[in-house]
C-alpha cells in the first residue's frame, strides 16, 4: 500500500505521521545514464530519502518542437533507475529553473518569442501553450512512475524564484504561479505535494513554500571578502538575502511563515565558481550549516547540489549560464562540480560525511525533532559577533535536544571553557556536565531521550543510527548481542545517564569514524568504516577502494563480506580486507608547442607561449582486471581555467581555486591520449580567489604533478 504524504504548520507528515526527510538535488540530464542508478544507490547510502531534478527545458526542446529524451536526457529512464534502487523523487518542472543553465534553462528559440511580443513567464497564452506542450512532453515520460501510479515520484516543484529573479511581481506573480500550477494538474501531474521557491520575495501561489541557503556567494559581484554568513547563525528568520543578490530585489518574503513548516530545497550542498569570484566550499561549511537549520527549526534539509555533473553538449550552443546569454556570470561551459556531496564523476566529498551524520540522525530519530519548535540563544545574534556561543534548543516540556554552533566560515571563534549546557524544558532543565568548546566547534547533545524501554537523561555524545536487528546476534568475540544497537559518536567521555534499564547495545565512535561509518542491510542492519564508499545492492554490500582495501564492520556480518576476507579484530569492529591484482597504468606528460599555421609539436621547458600552455597526455594501461570501477586523474596545476580535450572535442573544463582538478578516465572509457590547454592566470587578475598560485614572471600558467587513482568494486 502506497504511503500518503501531506503536512501542517510545523513539518512534513508520511502516512499521517510526522516526517523528516533530507533531499539532495541531481539533474540526470549533466550525468551519465549508465551511472544513474549506481550514484542514486550512493545518495541512498548517504540518508537521503528524495532525489530532487530539474527538468530543463533547453535539455529537452534545443530545437523547436523537436523533443530528446535520449542518452542522459532519459527521464523516463531515470524514474525507473529511482524506482529500482527505492528513492523517492521530486520534479522541479520549471518551466524556468535557473540552474545555472544558458537562459535560466528556456530554449533559444522560445527566447527570441520576446521580440516577436510573447510576454515569457507570463499568463500570455502564447507562452502557456508552449509550456503546456513541453509539460505533456514530461508527462508522457513520467506516466507510471507518479505517486497515483504507486510510483516514486511524490511531489513537483512549479517555477523557480519567480518574482525574485524575473518575472511579474504581487498579485500578477501569484496568479501565474497558480496558472502554472491548474496547468500542471490538468495534464496529469497531481501530486500531494507541490512546492514553490519562497527566498528574496518570490511568488508562491498558494504552494507549499521551500527556502535555501548557501554557504558564500559565487555570483556576488564583488571581488573582495564578503561579510560573515548569516547561515551559521540560528534564527527563526528563514530568507537568505545572499542568494540570487545579483538579481536581488528585497529580503522580504511574501508569505506568512507562521503557517507553513520550514523546508529548505537549496541549503548549498557546496558552491559552483563562476569566472570572477571562485570561493571553495569545505566540508565543515556544509556540516556547519546544516547544523545551524537544525537548531532553527528547519524540517526538511534540501540540498542543491547533491550529485555534481556536467553540461551536456548542445547542437546549436554551449549550454552554460553566460554574459554572453544577459546574465552577471560566466560559467564553465562543461564542468558543475559544485564541489557537491558526490561531485562531477561520483566520487564522495567531506561534504558527503557531514551531510550523512545528520541524514541517518533524522532517518531514524527526525520524526522526534520535526515536532520540537527551536527556543535560540541569544536571540538576533550577529554572524560577525565571533565572540558569543551560538546556541539553540529544540524541545517541549519533557525532552529535546541542544545545539551549539561555534564555527563561522574564514574566521576563528572564540574557545569557551567551562561551558555548563542546560536542556531545557518547561520545568526543571536537565544540566550537562561542563565541557571545552573549540573554535571550529559544532554540534548536538540529547536530553531525555527516549530511546526502546529506557530514557537517556543527558550524554555528552550524538546519537548517530539505531542498527535494527534480530533478537539475537553475535559479536566478533562469539558473545550473544541484543537486536537493536544505538550508535553514538564523540570526542569526550560520553557521560551517558540512563533512567531504566536499556534492553539494547550501545556502540560509541569517534567523530572521525562516523564520518566514514555506512550502514548497511542485508539480513540484519550493520556499520562499515570505509575510506570511500559502500552500500547495499539486491543483498550484496558494495564497497569501492583502492587494490588493497580495508574495512571494519559491526556486528560481524553471517557469511561475512563477500569478496573480503577476516583478518582480526580491532575493538567491536571485526576487519575485513580485500586485495586486487593492480591496473598498470603510465602517464607520460607532454608539453607542446602550436605554430602560426596550428601544427602542434613537443617542446621542453613548462612556460606559458601567448598566455596558454598546452600539454599532451599519454596514457598507457595493463591489465585492466574485472574488479577495476575507475582510474582518476589527479591533476596538480596552476592558471586562470583549464581545457581538456579528447581529440577535437573539449571533455571538461575547471576554473583555478586552488584544488586539483579530478577526471575520470572511466567515463570516457579510458582514452589513451588528452590534449590539455592551461591558460595564463595574471597578478592583479579581477577575480576573487581564496588561494593564489605561486606566481613566475608575474603569471601562473602550468600543469605541476598528474597522478592516477585506482577504484575497484
Amino acid at each position: 500500500m502506497k504511503a500518503s504524504y501531506s503536512y501542517n504548520s510545523h513539518y512534513l507528515t508520511r502516512d499521517e505521521k510526522p516526517w523528516f526527510p533530507v533531499m539532495g538535488e541531481m539533474h540526470y540530464s549533466r550525468y551519465k545514464e549508465s551511472l544513474w542508478e549506481e550514484s542514486l544507490r550512493k545518495m541512498k547510502a548517504g540518508g537521503v530519502s528524495i532525489v530532487s531534478a530539474y527538468e530543463i527545458w533547453i535539455h529537452h526542446e534545443e530545437e523547436e518542437g523537436i523533443f530528446d529524451f535520449s542518452g542522459c536526457r532519459n527521464l523516463r529512464g531515470f524514474l525507473q533507475a529511482c524506482k529500482n534502487v527505492g528513492i523517492s523523487v521530486f520534479l522541479r518542472l520549471g518551466p524556468w529553473v535557473h540552474g545555472e543553465v544558458r537562459n535560466g534553462g528556456f530554449p533559444d528559440w522560445l527566447q527570441k518569442k520576446e521580440q516577436e511580443g510573447v510576454l515569457l513567464r507570463s499568463n500570455d497564452p502564447v507562452y502557456m501553450e508552449y509550456v503546456k506542450r513541453y509539460w505533456q512532453q514530461l508527462f508522457e515520460q513520467a506516466s507510471g512512475f507518479l505517486y497515483e501510479d504507486g510510483g516514486p515520484v511524490i511531489g513537483v516543484q512549479i517555477e523557480n524564484e519567480y518574482g525574485h529573479v524575473g518575472g511579474l511581481r504581487g498579485e500578477a506573480g501569484e496568479a501565474h504561479i497558480r496558472a502554472l500550477t491548474a496547468l500542471a494538474e490538468e495534464i496529469g501531474f497531481r501530486l500531494p505535494l507541490r512546492t514553490a521557491t519562497g527566498w528574496g520575495g518570490a511568488c508562491i501561489g498558494d504552494l507549499l513554500p521551500v527556502m535555501g541557503g548557501y554557504c558564500e556567494a559565487p555570483w556576488d559581484q564583488r571581488l573582495t571578502e564578503i561579510e560573515p554568513n548569516t547561515n551559521f547563525v540560528f534564527s527563526h528568520v528563514r530568507n537568505d538575502a545572499l542568494i540570487a543578490c545579483d538579481h536581488h530585489v528585497e529580503d522580504a518574503i511574501t508569505f506568512d511563515q507562521s503557517k507553513f513548516p520550514y523546508l529548505t530545497a537549496e541549503l548549498g550542498g557546496g558552491l559552483q565558481v563562476t569566472k570572477h569570484r571562485r570561493p571553495v566550499a569545505a566540508g565543515k561549511d556544509i556540516g556547519a550549516m546544516s547544523l545551524s537549520k537544525l537548531g532553527s527549526g528547519v524540517a526538511l534539509l534540501g540540498y542543491y547540489m547533491y550529485h555534481g555533473g556536467s553540461n551536456p553538449d548542445g547542437k546549436l550552443s554551449t549550454l552554460q549560464e553566460s554574459r554572453a546569454t544577459g546574465y552577471l556570470n560566466d560559467l564553465p561551459e562543461i564542468n558543475y562540480d559544485f564541489n557537491a556531496p558526490i561531485r562531477q564523476y561520483g566520487t564522495i566529498s567531506d561534504s558527503y560525511r557531514e551531510v550523512k551524520l545528520l541524514a541517518y540522525f533524522l532517518e531514524d530519530f527526525g520524526a522526534d525533532l520535526a515536532v520540537l519548535p527551536a527556543e535560540i540563544f541569544p536571540e538576533n545574534v550577529k554572524p560577525s559577533d565571533l565572540e558569543t556561543l551560538r546556541l539553540s534548543w529544540r524541545h517541549d516540556a519533557d525532552h529535546g535536544y541542544v545545539f551549539y554552533n561555534n564555527y563561522q566560515r574564514r574566521h576563528s571563534m572564540a574557545d569557551h571553557e567551562n561551558v555548563v549546557l542546560e536542556g531545557r524544558l518547561d520545568g526543571t532543565g536537565v544540566v550537562f556536565p561542563a565541557i571545552h568548546i573549540a573554535d571550529g566547534e559544532y554540534g548536538f547533545f540529547p536530553y531525555n531521550m527516549k530511546l526502546g524501554n529506557a530514557v537517556l537523561q543527558s550524554a555528552l555524545a550524538t546519537p548517530l543510527c539505531c542498527l535494527r536487528g534480530a533478537a539475537v546476534d553475535r559479536c566478533g568475540d562469539g558473545s550473544a548481542l541484543g537486536g537493536d544497537i544505538y550508535v553514538f559518536y564523540g570526542d569526550r567521555d560520553p557521560h551517558f545517564i540512563w533512567k531504566g534499564e536499556l534492553q539494547a547495545d550501545v556502540l560509541l565512535l569517534s567523530r572521525a569514524d562516523a564520518l566514514h561509518a555506512f550502514r548497511v542491510k542485508t539480513d540484519r542492519e550493520y556499520l562499515i568504516l570505509a575510506d570511500d564508499y559502500v552500500w547495499e545492492e539486491n543483498g550484496k554490500i558494495r564497497i569501492v577502494g583502492d587494490s588493497c582495501t580495508a574495512v571494519k564492520c559491526f556486528p560481524n556480518p553471517t557469511g561475512g563480506i563477500e569478496g573480503f576476507a577476516s583478518c582480526g579484530q580491532e575493538g567491536r569492529f571485526t576487519v575485513y580486507e580485500r586485495r586486487c591484482e593492480e591496473c598498470e597504468v603510465e602517464v607520460e606528460l607532454s608539453r607542446m608547442r602550436r605554430d602560426d599555421a596550428g601544427v602542434v609539436s613537443a617542446v621542453g621547458p613548462l612556460t606559458a607561449q601567448n598566455g596558454t600552455a598546452e600539454y599532451e597526455l599519454s596514457i598507457r594501461y595493463d591489465k585492466k582486471t574485472e574488479h577495476l570501477r575507475d582510474l582518476l586523474l589527479e591533476l596538480t596545476w596552476a592558471g586562470e581555467s583549464m581545457d581538456v580535450y579528447l581529440g577535437d572535442k573539449k571533455i571538461n573544463d575547471f576554473f583555478y581555486t586552488g584544488q586539483t582538478a579530478l577526471l575520470s578516465l572511466g567515463y570516457f572509457e579510458y582514452p589513451e591520449k588528452l590534449r590539455i590547454a592551461v591558460h595564463a592566470l595574471h597578478e592583479n587578475e579581477p577575480v576573487f580567489l581564496e588561494t593564489w598560485p605561486v606566481m613566475e614572471g608575474g603569471m601562473a600558467c602550468r600543469i605541476e604533478a598528474v597522478k592516477v587513482k585506482q577504484q575497484y568494486l
